[in-house]
């Protein structure tokens, strides 16, 4: 009986990531499968130590569906270069204007960003960016709207045209707009920031956040969403959001278990998971993807250099 309930949390959670199935605080939990994919080691070493074959088989299918979901995303896939021009994108989660605006801006500045996502926005920080100097480095900016604030603007190194604020089905306000660089067809890029699971109370405006974000147009526009989505490529709705043509950068380059969030403002601590992104259209090529830390925020700054397609 015991090995059974040893083996039993790892075989639900690996039916559960498998199935699409978390629910309530499920999905809180589900964001922490790289860990349990590690852990879930443990049980196949105990029941094959104490000759359980039956549990010991339970327990290696659930390693075996865990390692399976998590381990491609070490595993960089081949960036074929498009011909286009490139294009640095950086984005980053604010936590509400507590970020070190200084430092935002030397990250511009040393990796000559061209396009910044911005989450979590508010008057004060907008103003301490501009007296860092980001309007030197990214002129053009979608960030004025109150509508905007605490969920996504736009600074960019080029205009920005086509602008506007998408709202999506929680009811969270983005910044979107479209960079055209010589050569190059043009691209629309969207800083996102998806409702938050803080609670079981809130994770039926998550979900309805994911399921409003923009699909990708394969046939279409060349699209690029990137932003702080609140969840990992373990949660269904962000796979199906992926499904529609959309490549994660992290995963494309490998880096699929870098951490871009960790709680900061609590009494525990908890290792670090994946919830920011860079979704990019399958005719852009990533050539460099890299997490960096943002003093005075809970997130990483997420960067990514692209090519994109002739025009």
């Amino acid at each position: 009986m015991g090995c059974w309930l040893v083996v039993a949390p790892g075989a639900a959670w690996a039916a559960v990531r498998l199935g699409g199935w978390e629910r309530g605080p499920l999905v809180h939990l589900l964001a922490y499968t790289p860990y349990a994919a590690g852990l879930s080691v443990l049980p196949l070493i105990g029941t094959l130590a104490l000759r359980r074959w039956k549990a010991a088989a339970v327990a290696a299918l659930a390693l075996a569906a865990l390692t399976g979901v998590v381990l491609p995303r070490t595993i960089a896939s081949a960036a074929a270069d498009n011909g286009g021009p490139r294009l640095r994108v950086l984005t980053a989660n604010i936590k509400h204007g507590e970020a070190d605006a200084a430092e935002l801006v030397r990250l511009v500045r040393e990796h000559r960003v061209d396009v910044l996502a911005v989450q979590e926005l508010n008057s004060g920080f907008i103003a301490e960016f501009d007296e860092a100097g980001i309007g030197a480095l990214l002129p053009h900016r979608i960030v004025d709207d109150p509508a905007i604030h605490v969920n996504g603007g736009l600074y960019s190194r080029v205009p920005l045209t086509g602008t506007g604020v998408h709202k999506d089905d929680s009811g969270f306000t983005q910044a979107y707009g479209t960079v055209k660089l010589p050569g190059a067809a043009p691209l629309t890029i969207e800083s996102v920031h998806s409702c938050a699971p803080l609670s079981v109370s809130d994770v039926p405006c998550w979900f309805a956040g994911l399921r409003g974000q923009q699909p990708a147009t394969p046939d279409g526009p060349v699209r690029l969403l990137m932003g702080d989505f609140n969840a990992t490529v373990d949660h269904a709705p962000l796979r199906a959001l992926l499904a529609t043509g959309y490549d994660d950068a992290a995963v494309g380059t490998g880096n699929g278990l870098k951490g871009t969030w960790r709680p900061i403002d609590h009494s525990f601590s908890a290792p670090p998971v994946a919830i920011d992104h860079i979704l990019v259209d399958p005719r852009l090529s990533v050539h460099g993807f890299a997490v960096w830390p943002l003093p005075g925020s809970d997130h990483s700054a997420v960067f990514a250099e692209l090519s994109l397609p002739v025009s």
